[in-house]
């Protein structure tokens, strides 16, 4: 008996190496970023989509995989995924053109969308007591706090000691090690050829994802295009009511909508995207300002936001560990509102005191730790069993979507915030207005006015793009609290579809 519980915890700790990966993946380039640009020379918009191909794929792909993974057996996906993820990692590191490597995330994107499923759907099937599943779920969830934060840091040491491809070189022993481990400590594999699998369905979910990120991203831009905006809209509504409308046409469909009915289950998915589209947002503008206004290195930039990791792990843990005691209102609601001041305060104090910073940085990895981590049971022990792999897929999709929300509409929103309010001073050239990568470099040492004024630009972008992250959590507090404001702490976890 000790020796299978111990087996069924080395079991998470494998799914959680995947997990860990993945989540890295998303974060890694923020403090990579400039220096990958700088030597691939990547406009603007390809260090957007260098950063932005890897979620929109994911999140096309990741109800698909779900489902398929219920087809052919979690485990096996799980072994696929880190097979493709390792290969495409390789590619990456070795890529010699921005087109090359947005390629090659894309391809990362393929491994991480059929391994990211099969680790919650892995920790279903291997944990059958609820609070031990519960605790087991919410050290996984506390893991995608730690990977996304650890991101900007492990990319910070790497470069400085490394070339910028040994942020994905880094990857290759890790998959190597999961891989043995899997084949020797994962549950047989359990395969339902019974469940059927739609390829249509998950390409329709990508043709509409990418249609809504790029009028997002063009939206956002100083002169967007209005016949760009309105093809790239034109796709993202034709894709998205193709999806639903082959879903309620299928006997199996990809997505059941109806799940959504369920209060807990819907608060679940928006927690998760909330909560991404903070860490996400902050991460990325926040290792940007830092490295390019007060001349951070990548490590320093990456070593500040982890404050946000250092907040939300205690929580995170202990988020699972009191569920069943106070149920989902205080940890998601409550989580959110708590990230909403942190934030606030990060907002206050990002130009005039470091340590009030961090102090935000915590508080706000604090509120979304405990979110996060009770997110992923809301939503798990709110779906059949026969739908892990559908449950697990809505799960994935939500915290990816959240991510990709947020670089596209914040990444793009700085440049155009920056573009648009940058004063620049008399006998400057036009080109420093373009960015302020650019405003720096032809400022060099000789110009301190140029770079003055495109640091002040970039500061007031900056300020915006947190009180947008500000707002975006506090309607996620509240939203969730509406929905979760019936469900005391027996009603937490009940696998219905009541209103």
């Amino acid at each position: 008996m000790v020796r299978k519980t111990g087996r069924r915890w080395l079991v998470l700790m494998v799914v959680s190496a995947g997990l860990l990966l993945i989540t890295l993946d998303n974060s890694i380039l923020y403090s990579a970023l400039p220096t990958l640009v700088e030597d691939l020379g990547a406009s603007a918009s390809e260090s957007l989509w260098i950063i932005n191909a890897y979620p929109v794929v994911m999140a096309g792909l990741l109800l698909g995989s779900g489902t398929l993974g219920d087809r052919v057996g979690h485990r096996r996906m799980f072994v696929i995924g880190l097979l493709v993820f390792g290969l495409a990692s390789l590619a990456a590191a070795f890529s010699s053109s921005p087109e090359a490597l947005i390629a090659s995330r894309a391809l990362l994107a393929v491994g991480a969308a059929a391994m990211m499923p099969a680790t919650l759907a892995l920790i279903r099937v291997t944990f059958e007591d609820q609070r031990e599943r519960n605790v087991a779920i919410a050290i996984w969830g506390s893991l995608a706090v730690v990977g996304s934060a650890l991101g900007p840091i492990v990319g910070g040491v790497l470069l400085s000691s490394f070339w910028w491809g040994s942020v994905f070189l880094v990857n290759v022993p890790v998959v190597a090690v999961a891989l043995v481990a899997t084949l020797v400590l994962a549950p047989p594999n359990q395969a339902d050829r019974s469940k059927r699998w739609d390829l249509p369905s998950s390409l329709l979910a990508l043709v509409a994802l990418v249609g809504l990120v790029m009028a997002i991203k063009e939206i956002a831009k100083t002169e967007p295009e209005p016949w760009f905006v309105a093809a790239s809209g034109v796709t993202a509504l034709a894709g998205g009511w193709a999806f639903a409308h082959r879903q309620r046409r299928l006997t199996e469909p990809l997505l059941e909508f109806s799940i959504f009915r369920n209060r807990a289950f819907l608060a679940g998915v928006l927690a998760a995207g909330f909560s991404l589209f903070a860490i996400a947002g902050l991460q990325l503008v926040t290792t940007q300002r830092f490295q390019l206004v007060e001349g951070f290195t990548p490590l320093g930039a990456g070593l500040l936001v982890a404050a946000v990791a250092a907040g939300a792990l205690p929580t995170a843990l202990a988020g699972g560990a009191v569920l069943h005691r106070v149920g989902l209102l205080p940890l998601i609601a409550g989580g959110l509102a708590l990230g909403t001041a942190g934030t606030l305060l990060v907002l206050a104090n990002f130009d005039t005191s470091t340590g009030l910073l961090v102090t935000g940085l915590l508080v706000t990895g604090a509120g979304l730790g405990a979110a996060m981590s009770v997110a992923s049971s809301a939503i798990m022990g709110n779906a059949p069993a026969s739908r892990a792999g559908m449950a697990s897929s809505v799960e994935e999709v939500s915290y990816e979507f959240g991510s990709l929300i947020a670089v596209a509409m914040l990444g793009s929103l700085m440049t155009a915030l920056y573009t648009a309010t940058v004063e620049l001073p008399a006998g400057a050239p036009q080109a420093a207005r373009d960015s302020i990568d650019a405003a720096l470099a032809l400022a060099g040492d000789h110009d301190p006015a140029l770079a003055t004024a495109a640091s002040h630009a970039f500061d007031s972008a900056y300020a915006t793009v947190v009180t947008v992250v500000a707002v975006v959590m506090a309607a996620g507090a509240l939203v969730t609290g509406l929905l979760l404001r019936r469900h005391g702490p027996g009603s937490a976890l009940s696998a219905d579809t009541r209103h």
